[in-house]
């Protein structure tokens, strides 16, 4: 470690390391680099090193945890040829708003959402849930009627938007900001089908390591 430290008041409130990072000597380090010279530590000097220590830590902490640390593995998919009968009641009772559609290889396909149902159903309503859609789908006068007989694949999103199960959470994070998604299915080496991450799992991430959805 280069440079000098001398510690001008003890009574320096280190309340805020119980937050559930732990600095390394690395961290301290890096923080280090970023005041040149000599080092004559008041309690406003520290707060500046602690400040660049912590947001190392932060980087270095969001770095280490990929994809398939935080995806949800039991992942409910549905093919191609899926009637969107079936995908609408398979959704509205898991509750999810978004499910990855898989071709004859297991391959992520594309994925449909909410949204896709609702674009292709001309509703008007954008607050629709799933089971009103799927409730809606084997009823008569219903603006789902237009769709009831198609497969998954007519309305689906595709290609896919997909990550590697070695994606960072910020790289997970970045790709919800930029294409304005909530989910992103995980794959394998081979392309195949691994894993889901969804918002949940960013922000149940983000409380691990203290830094919030960008």
């Amino acid at each position: 470690m280069t440079g000098e430290i001398l510690i001008m008041d003890e009574n320096i409130n280190t309340k805020n390391l119980s937050l559930g990072i732990e600095i390394s000597d690395d961290d301290i380090y890096e923080a280090m680099k970023n005041i040149p010279g000599y080092l004559d530590i008041t309690p406003s000097d520290l707060k500046e090193i602690y400040k660049f220590a912590y947001r190392h830590a932060f980087e270095r902490i969001n770095q280490s945890v990929k994809a398939h640390d935080i995806m949800t593995r039991q992942v409910f998919s549905v093919k191609k040829d899926t009637p969107l009968k079936e995908v609408a009641e398979l959704m509205a009772k898991e509750k999810i708003s978004g499910i990855p559609v898989i071709d004859e290889d297991g391959k992520a396909a594309g994925i449909i959402s909410e949204k896709d149902f609702l674009a292709h159903m001309g509703a008007r309503n954008k607050t629709h849930f799933m089971a009103v859609v799927a409730e809606c789908l084997q009823g008569k006068d219903c603006v789902a009627l237009q769709i009831s007989s198609q497969k998954a694949e007519e309305i689906m999103t595709s290609p896919a938007v997909t990550v590697k199960e070695d994606a960072t959470v910020v790289e997970i994070s970045n790709i919800f900001t930029e294409k304005k998604i909530n989910r992103v299915p995980v794959i394998d080496r081979e392309g195949k089908l691994i894993g889901i991450v969804s918002r949940a799992d960013i922000v149940r991430a983000s409380l691990i390591t203290g830094r919030p959805l960008p």
